[in-house]
């Protein structure tokens, strides 16, 4: 059996042994959320030590040595330009599809229609005690947005780059890695000795990933079983059932249909011959449910298995885990719904544009928000509010705790889930952008015309 069809195998045991320990040996009904979170909290620090640690200590050195190869091996700085601006508007045209397609299956599927009203009542319960645990006040929604994006534009031109590398601030990483290989480029020749070094860094990089590939099964079951014990499986096949298959069923359809699509008609590659090749970024992306942890086997597998360039895979997937968010921008807009139908608004055309405009919107700005996946949600709550109260002021607003509260028990798995697809719509933009910056090894590399 050869190693990465052995490696699939091991992962997808370990995602069902997961399944089955946290279900039948962590999961207890009787329990409360805050006893289930401590009874299990060992078997989310084993994985944290197997696998989240040891990826996020390597995502920042991996950025900065990408990015810099990507940069430099470009050569001509204008093409850069074209490269980065292709990137983004890929990325937002993708998520502005992904949110049609969940404001879609939640207008279609309906999923919160006749809600039990003992749900919604304790619901508010659990979303109050949420909010106030992670000390969160929900604020108009255009403050929200204007302050993530602040934070953003902060993270793009940082003071520090000290406490910028310190605190984990990627967008800032990214910035001042783009600034320095164009700098590189100007100096020439003299900036080859440094670049050879990165390139070795680089390769050593490599070779942790692949380690730490190896050492993934057993953390994907480590944190998979800690996701089910505080979860429990019964919540996905009871009163939130519909919801949780709403949600799988949109997510199914961007990545299984949409993405697909927009590969096909832009690459012409066999989007399920790529999608195979990328399974270990998936998988890590699935157990980890962090796109930043996921970006070293993002970065190893599109080369190494994908065939993406590295001069795109260096751009495009680090830019990528930070602001392009597929996965989440859809899950948000079909929970949104969810939250409004279950309390018996009746949406119009009006509400369902702004979930789709502030989803985005929100979902790029994710990067500059403390708490990112809660604090977003909250915002296009606040939005289709201010809709619902601007056409008829004797509507009251929806409980945003009560919404919360409706989701919170599903949202791990479902995390999971989103995380997958925002990584599948970072490789699929990796395998778009090789057309514009392809590794040609028949010719001599730019970088090295650029530097003599």
């Amino acid at each position: 059996m050869r190693k990465t069809n052995l490696l699939t195998v091991l992962i997808l045991a370990g995602v069902v042994l997961g399944v089955l320990f946290g279900h039948f040996l962590l999961w207890d009904p009787n329990a409360s959320r805050e006893a289930l979170e401590q009874s299990t909290s060992w078997w989310r620090s084993a994985g944290d030590f197997l696998l989240m640690r040891p990826l996020m200590l390597i995502a920042a050195p991996l950025i900065f040595t990408s990015v810099l190869i990507g940069v430099t091996s470009v050569g001509d700085p204008r093409k850069l330009g074209v490269i980065g601006g292709a990137t983004l508007v890929f990325y937002l045209v993708t998520m502005l599809l992904a949110v049609t397609v969940g404001v879609t299956v939640g207008a279609t599927v309906k999923p919160g229609a006749n809600m039990p009203e003992e749900i919604r009542q304790a619901a508010q319960e659990v979303g109050r005690q949420h909010l106030e645990g992670r000390n969160i006040v929900p604020e108009p929604a255009g403050e929200q947005i204007g302050g993530a994006w602040r934070s953003i534009l902060e993270q793009l031109i940082p003071d520090n780059l000290l406490r910028a590398g310190v605190e984990a601030q990627y967008l800032s990483i990214i910035t001042v890695t783009i600034v320095l290989g164009i700098g590189l480029l100007v100096v020439g020749r003299r900036a080859r000795p440094f670049l050879d070094v990165v390139e070795g860094v680089h390769e050593a990089l490599m070779v942790i990933v692949r380690a730490i590939l190896w050492v993934m099964p057993l953390g994907v079951m480590f944190l998979v079983a800690w996701s089910v014990g505080t979860m429990g499986l019964n919540n996905l096949v009871g009163a939130l059932s519909k919801y949780v298959a709403a949600v799988l069923a949109g997510l199914g359809v961007h990545m299984f249909v949409t993405l697909p699509l927009v590969l096909w008609i832009i690459t012409r590659t066999n989007p399920f011959k790529y999608m195979w090749a990328m399974r270990p970024a998936l998988f890590t992306a699935f157990g980890t449910a962090s796109s930043m942890a996921t970006l070293p086997v993002t970065i190893e597998t599109s080369v190494d298995k994908g065939g993406c360039s590295r001069r795109a895979s260096g751009i495009v997937l680090p830019l990528g885990a930070t602001v392009n968010m597929d996965g989440t921008a859809l899950y948000q807009g079909i929970a949104v719904i969810f939250m409004f139908q279950a309390f018996g608004y009746d949406l119009h055309f009006a509400q369902y544009l702004v979930i789709v405009l502030t989803a985005t919107l929100s979902a790029i700005g994710a990067a500059g928000i403390p708490g990112g996946g809660l604090v977003t949600t909250i915002i296009i709550v606040s939005a289709v509010n201010t809709t619902i109260a601007a056409r008829d002021p004797g509507i009251p607003a929806l409980p945003i705790a009560a919404g919360l509260g409706l989701i919170l028990s599903v949202d791990r798995v479902l995390d999971m889930c989103r995380t997958t697809v925002n990584i599948w719509g970072d490789a699929v933009g990796a395998r778009a952008i090789t057309r514009l910056a392809p590794d040609d090894p028949t010719e001599q590399p730019e970088r090295e015309k650029a530097l003599g």
